[in-house]
């Protein structure tokens, strides 16, 4: 071979070779000074960073949608309600979920009165979603009954496309209707609006005005099996028992006390303020254990009025002091300075906590009393509202992880 072949089979074999390092993944071989300039790693970013705080949990929530039957014949029902709201509410409050306390929010409706419009099928949405306890009360108190139909499916329907329904999955969502006709009446059947509910998370619980078997053979426990709920039946005639006991007077005294240290601000002050106090006056109406029920209520974190109150709003970061304007505010205090003013709100937020306290210290031994009292007693208690809805909720509930001190 002539020195001139020889060089060029060995410039061949050297493009070949430059073909295959081209075809072949290569390790990087850029020399450091030439490498391009890189973020660090995210590993080493993020071992870097501070350790971030556990973020606290949100209050869960717990939505209750109370659908009334207020044809004529529905009186004892309207009554049961209205007696035994605060019972209720007080046993609720002791849930906890993953250690936090739920917020407690209502809706009302009523269906089956004449006096309604039959357009809108005999319904009327009563109060939307809200946190506000003494409204609840004034709306229960303000109900009447007259004859008229009712239309179990058309009532839920309105309830589950009419409000503001969470979507968090910790949230319980609930509609209790109670009545005692048939539930199969008027032109929306169950079997799609009870469904419609369930797909929201929303769990349906029946309550029959009557007994067992009626209300089974009229579709009341079926309304309840479709909804994932409860079925139940009750005496609404019946009164529940009340126990007078050592407590009360006591509880009573500091029911009032405690209204002292609202100091209602907003152009309807007033209304709300005096609104309290007749909503104690309507409790003490039905019975003392009663009013003494709903003193419980005010200790309970579950009364919360922050729209109207400025030691709520202010606890709760509802409003900034300096904005609200000074005719809006309690008249005591539109002289004051703004220190005047914020060292006024924080003793009324330490005297509502120590009658709080008190009230709750009180209560605790009320309730020990009552339950043994009622053990001592012979025969069996009627089935009234407010077991029912209690015994639904709090089974529900435990299912989906809450907690209940009592």
């Amino acid at each position: 071979m002539s020195i001139r072949a020889a060089f060029v089979l060995f410039a061949l074999a050297g493009s070949v070779a430059s073909l295959g390092a081209k075809l072949s993944p290569q390790p990087q071989t850029t020399p450091p000074a030439l490498a391009p300039q890189t973020p660090a790693a995210p590993a080493q970013t993020a071992a870097a960073e501070p350790a971030k705080k556990p973020q606290q949990l949100a209050a869960p929530r717990i939505q209750i949608a109370i659908l009334l039957d207020t044809s004529s014949s529905m009186d004892g029902l309207i009554s049961q309600a209205k007696s035994q709201l605060w019972n209720i509410v007080n046993n609720l409050a002791t849930a906890k979920h993953k250690g936090v306390r739920p917020q407690l929010q209502v809706a009302l409706y009523e269906y089956g009165k004449s006096g309604l419009s039959a357009g809108e099928g005999f319904i009327r949405q009563i109060l939307p979603l809200t946190d506000d306890l003494d409204e609840v009360s004034a709306q229960l108190f303000a109900l009447n009954t007259n004859g008229g139909d009712e239309f179990c499916g058309q009532v839920i329907q309105s309830a589950v496309n009419g409000l503001q329904w969470s979507s968090a999955a910790q949230d319980l969502k609930f509609i209790l209707i109670a009545g005692n006709e048939p539930f199969t009446q008027g032109t929306v059947d169950y079997h799609t609006s009870i469904p419609a509910a369930v797909r929201k998370g929303i769990t349906v619980n029946t309550i029959h005005c009557g007994d067992e078997q009626t209300g089974i053979s009229t579709g009341w426990k079926d309304g309840a099996l479709l909804g994932e709920g409860a079925y139940s039946f009750i005496d609404m005639n019946a009164a529940a028992p009340h126990v007078d006991t050592p407590f009360d007077k006591q509880l009573s005294d500091l029911s009032s006390r405690i209204n002292t240290t609202y100091l209602a601000y907003g152009e309807k002050r007033e209304q709300y303020a005096a609104r309290q106090v007749a909503q104690d006056a309507n409790a003490g109406a039905v019975a003392p254990a009663v009013a003494v029920e709903r003193a419980a209520t005010k200790a309970s974190g579950f009364y919360n009025n922050d729209a109207w109150d400025l030691v709520d709003a202010v606890k709760n970061k509802r409003v900034d002091l300096d904005n609200v304007k000074d005719d809006e505010l309690p008249d005591n205090m539109k002289k004051m300075t703004k220190a005047e003013r914020e060292a006024y709100i924080t003793r009324k937020t330490a005297e509502r906590q120590e009658i709080q306290k008190q009230i709750g210290e009180l209560s605790a031994q009320r309730e020990a009393f009552i339950t043994k009292e009622l053990a001592s007693r012979a025969g069996a208690k009627p089935q009234t509202l407010d077991a029912a809805i209690l015994t639904a909720l709090k089974a529900q509930a435990v299912k989906k992880g809450y907690e209940f001190a009592k």
